[in-house]
C-alpha cells in the first residue's frame, strides 16, 4: 500500500470527532508532508519505538501506540502464563501525550491477561530499569523520547534482564507487532476500572525510596572526606529528573547547592531550553547565568528522562567549560579507580565497559589499575548487557559508559542513569575540594598521566527520506572509497562492523586507525535522523592533540558532504 492510499484509509478509519482526522485533512494538499507520514510504519528496534507525535503511520500517536503495545503483548503471551503472571511495568516522561499512552498501554496489557504495575507520576528511565529486576517482571515500558526536541515521543521496551530489549526479543516483538491490525486487532480496557480491579497495580513511595537507596549506597567517600559546601547548580530541564535529584542532593548532605527555577518543574514544551540535550551546550546557558550568580563549582543537568547527565566545570580562569562525554567518563573512570585503590575494595578481576565509539583513554586508565576495559557496541543495552558475562567469568562490575553522556555507575540499573551519574560525580568534586583541587586540575592531572588526548563528536542531522537516503549513500560511498590517508597520517587499520568483528555483533559503523595515535569512526544513529562521526587523537599536549583532530575531522567532513 503507497503512502496516498495509506493516508485515505486513515481519513476513512478515523472518526469525525477524532482530532487526527482534523490533521490528516489540514495536510490534503500537501505531498511532501503527506509522503513523510506514510511512507513507512514507525520501525520498531532495539530501542522500540521514536517519533513525531502525529496523525500517521510514521507517527506516535493512539493508534500507532496501541499496535505497538498489542504486538508486545502477543510476545509476552506467547511465552507462557507465567510471563503474563510476571507482568509488565510501566513508567513515563513529561511530554506531551507520555501519560495518555501510557495508560493506554496499561490497559491493553491489562486486556490481555498480563499483570501491570505503573507508576502513579512521571518518573526517570532508570528507575525504570531497576524496577523490572526488582519486582521480576517480564518485561517494561517506558513512553519517552528521551532528549529529543519536543516535537517528538517514543516507546522503549525493555526486557527481564532490566536491559532495553536484545535484537532477537525486538524481532520477536516485531514480529508480532506487524501481525496486529491496528484498527479491529488492539484489545483494550479502561485504566482507571483497571487499577480499581487490581489489574494495574500503581506503585508506592517506598519503591522510589528504594531506587534512591540504591545508588546512595554506591559512595566512595562519604562524611569527613567531602567538602559538603561545594557550591552546585542542577537543572533537569524540564524533565523527570527533578525530585529524585535533589532528594538525593539532600540525602548526601550537600549543603550548598540550587536548582535551575525556571526549569525545575515538567514543561512537555521545554520553553526555556529549546533543544532538552545536556549534550547541547546551549542547555547550559541558564544554569550558567545562575551559576556565576551562585558562585557555583559545578554545573550539572540531566535529560528530560533523567538518563543522560552532562556537566561543566570552571577551568584554572574561573570561566564555565562545558565537558563531552568522553571528558566526563574521564573523571569517573579515574575517581572510581582511586577510591577503590585508596580503599582497598579494588578487584583481582575488575571490569569497566565501554562502547566501540567512545575514547581509549579510558582503557589506558583501566589497565594502569590493573582493570579490563571491555568494548560492546553502543547502547546500554550492549553495555549493561554484558555483565551477564562479566559475572560467569569471575569479574567485578565497576563502571560501563559512553560518549553519549551515557553512565552506568550501578549494575543493579541496567541503563544509563543520570541520577547515580550526577551523584558520583558530585561526590568526587566535594572529594577533591577537601584536598584543595578542582575537577578542572584533575581532568589536567589525567591528560598529564597518561596521554594528552582531544575528543570530538560531531554529527550531521538529515531529516525525511532524502535524508535519510542520502545517510545510506554516505555509507557506501565510504566504504567503496576508504582513505588511505587521512591529514597526512597513514591508516593503519580499518574495521568495519557491518557483518560483525570478533565477538562484537554487526551494525553500521566504521572505524579507522591512523598512524600518529589518532583514530575516528562512522556510523548512523538508530534513534535519530542523524549520521555520526568520533574523532580522537593522543598527541605530545593537549593543544597538538585538538590541532591534529580538527584537520582530521576537517578533511572527512569534506569527503562526506561530497556526497550528495
Amino acid at each position: 500500500m503507497d503512502y496516498n492510499s495509506r493516508y485515505n484509509e486513515w481519513l476513512e478509519k478515523l472518526a469525525d470527532s477524532d482530532p487526527l482526522k482534523a490533521e490528516l485533512q489540514a495536510i490534503a494538499g500537501d505531498e511532501k508532508e503527506k509522503e513523510d507520514r506514510f511512507y513507512q510504519d514507525l520501525s520498531f528496534g532495539t530501542a522500540g519505538l521514536r517519533g513525531k507525535v502525529g496523525a500517521g503511520t510514521n507517527r506516535m500517536n493512539f493508534f500507532t501506540v496501541g499496535k505497538a503495545t498489542q504486538g508486545v503483548a502477543d510476545f509476552i503471551v506467547s511465552k507462557g502464563k507465567e510471563a503474563c503472571e510476571k507482568g509488565v511495568v510501566i513508567a513515563h516522561d513529561p511530554r506531551h501525550f507520555s501519560k495518555e499512552f501510557s495508560q493506554l498501554a496499561a490497559g491493553i496489557f491489562a486486556a490481555n491477561g498480563i499483570k501491570v504495575y505503573c507508576f502513579p507520576d512521571l518518573r526517570p528511565t532508570p528507575e525504570l530499569a531497576y524496577m523490572i529486576r526488582r519486582l521480576g517482571t517480564v518485561s517494561g515500558i517506558n513512553i519517552t523520547a528521551s532528549h529529543n526536541p519536543k516535537e517528538y515521543n517514543g516507546y522503549k521496551a525493555y526486557w527481564d534482564d532490566g536491559c532495553q530489549v536484545s535484537s532477537e526479543i525486538a524481532d520477536g516483538m516485531t514480529e508480532c507487532i506487524n501481525a496486529v491490525d491496528m484498527w479491529s486487532g488492539v484489545k483494550k480496557s479502561d485504566f482507571e476500572q483497571g487499577v480499581k480491579d487490581g489489574k494495574i497495580i500503581v506503585l508506592g513511595e517506598e519503591y522510589d525510596r528504594e531506587y534512591l537507596d540504591k545508588i546512595e549506597s554506591l559512595a566512595i567517600h562519604e562524611g569527613d572526606e567531602l567538602d559538603l559546601t561545594i557550591p552546585l547548580v542542577y537543572t533537569p530541564l524540564n524533565g523527570c529528573g527533578s525530585i529524585p535529584f535533589r532528594q538525593m542532593l539532600n540525602d548526601r548532605g550537600f549543603s550548598n547547592w540550587t536548582i535551575v527555577p525556571e526549569q525545575e518543574n515538567p514543561d512537555p514544551d521545554f520553553k526555556t531550553v529549546g533543544y532538552p540535550n545536556p549534550e547541547d551546550t546551549k542547555a547550559f546557558r541558564l544554569s550558567e547565568e545562575y551559576g556565576r550568580k551562585f558562585g557555583a563549582e559545578l554545573l550539572m543537568a540531566t535529560d528530560p528522562d533523567a538518563d543522560r547527565f552532562a556537566i561543566e566545570i570552571r577551568d584554572s580562569e574561573g570561566n564555565y567549560v562545558p565537558l563531552n562525554g568522553n571528558q566526563t567518563g574521564y573523571l569517573l573512570v579515574n575517581y572510581v579507580l582511586e577510591g577503590h585503590k585508596d580503599a582497598g575494595t579494588l578487584p583481582a578481576k575488575g571490569a569497566m565497559v565501554k562502547s566501540i565509539v567512545t575514547s581509549t583513554l579510558s582503557t589506558i586508565m583501566a589497565k594502569a589499575y590493573g582493570v579490563e576495559m571491555f568494548e560492546t557496541l553502543t547502547g546500554f543495552k550492549n553495555i549493561c548487557g554484558k555483565i551477564p558475562y562479566l559475572h560467569d567469568n569471575g569479574y567485578k562490575y565497576l563502571f560501563g559508559y559512553e560518549e553519549s553522556v551515557g553512565y552506568a555507575i550501578c549494575e543493579d540499573i541496567r541503563d544509563k542513569d543520570g541520577i547515580s551519574a550526577g551523584m558520583m560525580v558530585a561526590e568526587a568534586a566535594a572529594y577533591y575540594r577537601k584536598q584543595g583541587k578542582t575537577l578542572w586540575d584533575v581532568l589536567q592531572e589525567i591528560y598529564a598521566k597518561y596521554g594528552f588526548f582531544a575528543e570530538d563528536e560531531p554529527n550531521i542531522i538529515l531529516e525525511g527520506i532524502p535524508g535519510a537516503q542520502r545517510i545510506q549513500r554516505m555509507m557506501k560511498w565510504f566504504r567503496e572509497n576508504m582513505p588511505t590517508e587521512v591529514a597526512g597520517a597513514k591508516v593503519d587499520k580499518v574495521i568495519d562492523y557491518i557483518n560483525g568483528y570478533e565477538d562484537i555483533p554487526p551494525q553500521n559503523a566504521i572505524r579507522l586507525f591512523l598512524d600518529n595515535g589518532s583514530w575516528f569512526a562512522i556510523r548512523p544513529s538508530g534513534t535519530e535522523p542523524k549520521i555520526k562521526f568520533y574523532f580522537y587523537s593522543n598527541q605530545d599536549s593537549r593543544e597538538n592533540a585538538l590541532k591534529v583532530n580538527a584537520a582530521i575531522k576537517d578533511e572527512i567532513f569534506a569527503l562526506i558532504n561530497s556526497v550528495e
